[in-house]
This record gives structure tokens, sequence and C-alpha cells, in this order.
């Protein structure tokens, strides 16, 4: 116990010995705050499940996601054998779910990698030069703001042609002004500083004031706006699946399993519902993440 309220009391310290102990210390107070808030801690839960149902798909599935037998397993209510009941193809539909967990995973996680980073060097780089390259750089992100996220990768996606890889392409491309607005509005009150007036008084080039002392400062709004977005890029994927232009079949891609499910939605519900209740699952559980991120990274939080 001893040792437990010393680490405390050396992670909580208002005076750190290190970065190594102050980057510590930070970790350790937005943990507190995190883990205060229940609902964060089941959105967390959830996509810990997500994530792990994922890598073990092959083990968690009872039967194969694309092979069904049309004489003796179509359409099968739930029951102790499908739990979830089976598709118009005989395949079992919670094996389809989580395999899908797959697909649902790779376009969200692409999907950040890809339009994060853009919208945060937009943001700092239009927020610290000013001027002209602000201007036109905002105007930029003011025209994709224009168009609803779902019509604006319908185009992209009608463009570059039906696919996951293209869907994530497009989703990507219309993701990333959101994240450019908040770096820039953050890009905007850190330059002001005394902080950043010390780093160009020592001859610090622009490139290495923002890449080097404003993004790093940017970085925990992105990552809270990032995590709130998560559900709706899935539901954004699921809306170009459920059209046809996202994940071709037999890929079990949950809006296009609602797709398959919307001619027997009357009588066989439990096709459309199975996939329909993991989106809302998943996408309540990003967002309650977002929400307990948002309290845990905000400076001004108590620790």
């Amino acid at each position: 116990m001893k040792a437990t309220a010393d680490l405390h009391q050396w992670l909580m310290s208002d005076r750190p010995a290190s970065r190594r102990q102050a980057a510590l210390g930070r970790f350790y107070g937005g943990w507190r705050v995190f883990a205060r808030n229940r609902l964060a801690m089941l959105g967390l839960f959830i996509v810990l499940a997500l994530v792990l149902m994922a890598i073990f798909a092959n083990q968690l599935a009872p039967y194969a996601p694309s092979v069904g037998d049309l004489m003796t397993t179509r359409l099968l209510p739930p029951s102790s054998a499908h739990w979830f009941g089976t598709d118009d193809q005989g395949r079992d539909i919670l094996s389809r779910l989580i395999h899908g967990s797959r697909i649902t995973l790779f376009v969200v996680v692409l999907v950040a990698v890809l339009a994060a980073p853009i919208g945060l060097i937009v943001g700092t780089v239009a927020g610290y030069a000013g001027g002209l390259l602000d201007a036109t750089l905002m105007r930029i992100t003011d025209i994709f703001l224009a168009f609803p996220r779902l019509i604006l990768a319908l185009a992209f996606v009608a463009a570059l042609g039906p696919g996951i890889e293209n869907a994530v392409l497009a989703i990507a491309i219309t993701s990333w002004p959101p994240y450019a607005r908040i770096a820039r509005a953050e890009t905007l009150t850190i330059r002001q500083t005394d902080y950043i007036a010390a780093v160009q008084l020592i001859g610090a080039s622009p490139w290495r004031i923002v890449l080097r002392h404003i993004m790093p400062l940017c970085v925990s709004s992105v990552i809270v706006r990032v995590t709130l977005d998560m559900a709706g890029i899935i539901l954004t994927a699921a809306g170009l699946g459920f059209l046809g232009l996202g994940a071709q079949p037999p890929s079990p891609e949950w809006g296009a399993m609602i797709a398959a499910g919307r001619a027997y939605v009357l009588d066989q519900w439990w096709v459309a519902a199975g996939p329909g209740l993991a989106i809302f699952v998943v996408s309540l559980a990003f967002n309650l993440l977002g929400d307990g991120l948002r309290d845990a990274l905000d400076p001004k939080g108590t620790k």
C-alpha cells in the first residue's frame, strides 16, 4: 500500500523532475478522470471487445461466413444452433457479424489514419501562416463542408468505382475538414503565446514551429473529434455498403447485410436486425468513448 501511495504521489507531483515523470503524470491524471466516467468505460469495453472479436474471428465464429445451405438452413429464425438466425443464402448471421467486425475496424482505422493527419496539417499551417494561404485553405475546407458527407462520398465512389478500398478513400477525403477547423482554431490561440514567441526568437523556422511546437498541442483535440466521428464513419461506410458501393458480396459488411435483409424485413426480421444492432452498439460505444476522452484530455479538467 505504501508503494502504491508513493507511486501515486510521484505521478501527481506538481513539480516533476523529468519529462518522463511529467508525461506519465499527465497520462495518469487523464486516466483517473476517464475511469470515473462509467459510460466511457462501457464504451471502451465494447470497443476493446470489437477489436478482440476482429482479431480472433476465425476462432469465435461458429460457422464459415460465406458458406450456407439453401436446402436446410435458409432463413432460419434465431435458435441455439444459430443465435442470430440465418440469411437468404443459409449463412449464419452471427458468424458474418463477427467476420464483418474486421471490415468495420479496417474502415475506421484507415479513415482515421488518412483523414486526421491531413486535417491536422491543413489546420495548423493555415492558422500559423494566416493571410492568403489561410484564406485559400479555409475556402477549400468550406467547399467540402458545404456538402453532406454521405452525398460527397457517393460522388467520389461513383467516380472511383465500387469496392471497400475506394469507399475508404472516399470517406477519408470527405472526413478531414472538421479536423482542419479544430486544428486552425487551436493554432490561432497557441501562436499568440509567449512560448511560441520564445521559439521564434531563437530562430526556429516556421515549419519547425508548426511541426514540433504547435501540432503536438493540437493532437488531443483532434483525437477527441476523430473518436466522436467514428460513429459517423461507420454509418457512412454502412450506407455505401447498403447502396452496393462499398464492400461487395459475399463480403460480410454490415451495411450490405442490411441491404440483403430489407426484402425480408417484415417476415424474417432477424436478417436485417442483427447487423443493424451491431452498427448501433458500436456507434454508441465510440460516442461514449469520445465523450470520456474529451473530459480526460481537457487541460482545464480536474485531476
